[in-house]
């Protein structure tokens, strides 16, 4: 059984405690500011080890850290772990500036700790697969990649006007929430994004000013790329489309599966990988992730592949805010 400490259990951090618990592997305690917040959730999944402050929770010597506050405390806070001893787990993104990021990734390596951050798309097995088939050459060499999703995200954020989601210095509105997500993904699949050229708006939800819909043009090298987002539309989907010059695959998120076809004409052949329940994903990645603090496996999102996910949000930004294409820089700025 691992020590494992949550900061934050705001939704997502509650998500993260009670998936590592789930994997009967680990003795779960918190860190929360929110008095209210902090005795709620320790009731709720009887935690006896409750703390309201970070020096202290890690003085208690946790083996791992799960950071789950805004992004744009992930790294001073993942920072004082690695320092502490522990293992280190952060929410995506990585943060919200490149600042200290170079420093954590030093400290992570110095100290021969594993770190590894939060984008649990990786954790589902039919984007493993696909992902896997993909690298392995089955269908050839990729080409384009086009990925299109959107939800109804005050359904499942009711609270989003009054959390981290209303400001960007926090890690809030639709690149920084959602869309590193899919981009994450398609680095994954095909490649790291090296130039793009962005537009966003808010254009539907009520009570905040910051995107809630994107469309991004990107170049993986060779590979042309397109992504469109939103986070108002009714019906909850996400698909990665990846072609390659002997045939296509595509992750469909909402159906639970990946698919593929190699005859021009031809039908898809599906390949399931449901039924997936709510909380399947982010037990997977918990399990992952004690995997790699074991010495069994990798890490499923390094601090370096974050790290190059996090310059392409900030290029998102910038290219939606000045125009015209961004490339990525080798180092963040």
């Amino acid at each position: 059984m691992k020590r494992v400490l949550v900061v934050g259990v705001g939704s997502i951090g509650e998500r993260h405690l009670r998936c590592f618990a789930a994997t009967g592997r680990a003795r779960v305690s918190l860190c929360e500011v929110n008095p209210a917040l902090r005795r709620t959730v320790a009731e709720c999944y009887g935690v006896a080890e409750v703390y309201a402050d970070l020096d202290a929770a890690l003085a208690a010597g946790p083996e791992v850290v799960a950071v789950c506050t805004p992004a744009h405390l992930h790294v001073p806070m993942a920072r004082a772990a690695v320092r502490a001893g522990a293992h280190v787990l952060v929410e995506k993104p990585l943060s919200t500036t490149p600042d200290g990021v170079d420093e954590l990734l030093d400290e992570v390596e110095r100290r021969h700790v594993v770190a590894a951050v939060a984008y649990v798309y990786r954790a589902h097995p039919a984007l493993a697969a696909m992902h896997d088939a993909l690298r392995a050459g089955r269908f050839g060499e990729p080409v384009q990649v086009v990925a299109v999703s959107g939800q109804h995200f005050p359904l499942y954020r009711p609270a989003y006007r009054t959390i981290y989601y209303n400001d960007r210095a926090t890690g809030g509105g639709a690149v920084q929430d959602a869309l590193t997500h899919v981009l994450n993904a398609a680095e994954w699949l095909v490649g790291p994004i090296t130039r793009l050229t962005a537009d966003v708006a808010h254009q539907v939800l009520n009570g905040v000013t910051v995107e809630d819909t994107a469309h991004v043009l990107t170049r993986h090298g060779t590979v042309m790329g397109s992504f469109s987002l939103n986070q108002h539309q009714a019906p909850n989907e996400s698909t990665i489309t990846v072609v390659c010059t002997r045939g296509t695959a595509r992750f469909e998120f909402h159906n639970m599966r990946w698919r593929w076809a190699t005859e021009p004409g031809g039908d898809w052949t599906d390949e399931p990988a449901g039924p997936l329940e709510r909380d399947t994903l982010f037990i997977r990645q918990a399990n992952a992730f004690l995997d790699a603090v074991e010495g069994t496996a990798a890490p499923l999102c390094t601090l370096a592949d974050a790290r190059q996910t996090l310059a392409v949000n900030l290029a998102t930004l910038r290219s939606a805010e000045r125009g015209g294409w961004e490339t990525i820089p080798a180092t963040l700025p």
